[in-house]
């Protein structure tokens, strides 16, 4: 956390904040659904034919989990994130498919290494856990 003087009080700024908020997130997460949109081995793991409203929850969930705004839990409660992708084979295929575009969106932003890194292991820690199926 970075701490940072307002009006004589010392407040630490969170992460979100610190890389530059809903923008910095919602220019991730486009990057990364540009990739999925070609992609033959993740394309069919959305159920929407438009792509727009998974980006929308991918980028709620992001800017809630590194200290934005809450509007994600408020609108679709606790995120339950292996839960929901059980229906999908989520094989170690499709995690380097999705690390592949991730880390494709996470290079687009120019974000400082110390930045980029605490990112990075998230989402790879993210991706890991998301494997449900051999292969």
């Amino acid at each position: 956390m970075v701490k940072e003087i307002r009006r004589g009080t010392l407040q630490e700024q969170t992460f979100y904040e610190q890389v530059g908020g809903e923008e910095t997130f919602r220019r991730l997460v486009h990057r990364f659904y540009q990739g999925v949109a070609e992609d033959p081995l993740l394309k069919p793991m959305y159920p929407e034919e438009d792509l727009g409203p998974a980006e929308e929850r991918l980028a709620l969930f992001l800017m809630q989990y590194w200290g934005g705004p809450t509007t994600y839990s408020e609108n679709r409660g606790h995120p339950r994130l292996r839960m929901r992708h059980a229906p999908f084979v989520v094989d170690r295929a499709a995690h380097d498919a999705w690390l592949k575009h991730m880390r494709d969106a996470v290079d687009a932003l120019g974000l400082s290494a110390e930045h980029e890194e605490t990112l990075w292991n998230y989402l790879t820690y993210a991706a890991a856990s998301m494997v449900n199926a051999a292969g």
